[in-house]
């Protein structure tokens, strides 16, 4: 199963530059770093449904581990697939030359995927745009895959998670509202009845997981970094009014 989605996977590729968002309201994925959890949960789906194709290759499986409260035993059984070690950097199965033989070009290692989308800065936009982009698939024939997407039009990616999701059917419109126009887009989304595996609200808290994992991923060290915060804050007031009254103090025989 995760072989045939490997070879049906065409990746993002150069449509993430290209993509159409600036006329789609993007949706929240409310990313809560501090969620344990949510990221463990997401890891496992990445594991079980992203890693037979994309890589993680900034970041370490014994990493990984430390982060979210996985003993190292249970990322060895759960997380680790063939002769990967736990402190082997998480690469994906499907070698380069056999990607480039089957998909024409490497799927794109998803490390910084949402940074890059962020512009590099806060993750909330970059969460945002992968979580909206998990959520508008849609039937459409005319592609080679079968479905496209909302976000990225076109998108050489297949949907991997149809069977949990099923396959939205889209709402059009004429172009400009002119009944007469021959041209069409696409103004909303509609899950056929049956839909998939699981319910919306359940599609979306799992891909929620994985984008707030990958979040995670992008910079492991800001979990870190924003528990210091409120410490450091609370320790430059302090100082600075230690500073203040030892200048009061050096400066009251002055006056």
């Amino acid at each position: 199963m995760r072989k045939l989605a490997c070879l049906l996977a065409m990746m993002l590729l150069p449509g993430l530059v290209g993509a159409a968002e600036e006329n789609l309201r993007l949706m929240n994925a409310q990313t809560d770093l501090s969620d344990k959890a949510s990221l463990q949960r997401g890891a496992k789906y990445f594991v079980n449904y992203c890693l037979g194709c994309h890589s993680l290759k900034y970041l370490r499986y014994q990493r990984l581990g430390q982060d979210l409260d996985i003993p190292d035993e249970l990322v060895e059984k759960y997380l680790i697939w063939g002769d990967s070690k736990i402190s082997s950097p998480i690469t994906s199965a499907m070698r380069e030359k056999d990607a480039n033989g089957w998909l024409g070009a490497a799927p794109l290692d998803l490390t910084l995927v949402i940074r890059r989308r962020s512009g590099g800065l806060d993750v909330d936009g970059g969460a945002d745009w992968l979580f909206t982009y998990l959520n508008t698939f849609y039937r459409d024939d005319k592609t080679a895959t079968g479905v496209n997407n909302l976000v990225i039009p076109n998108a050489s990616m297949p949907h991997v998670l149809w069977r949990l999701q099923g396959i939205p059917e889209p709402v059009y419109q004429r172009a400009d509202g002119d009944e007469s126009s021959k041209q069409r887009k696409v103004v909303g989304l509609k899950m056929p009845d049956g839909g998939g595996a699981l319910s919306k609200a359940e599609y979306q808290r799992m891909t929620r997981d994985i984008v707030n994992f990958l979040a995670y991923a992008s910079e492991p060290i800001q979990t870190t970094r924003k528990a210091l915060g409120l410490p450091v804050l609370l320790f430059l007031i302090v100082f600075l009014a230690i500073i203040y009254l030892l200048k009061q103090e050096y400066w009251k025989d002055v006056h």
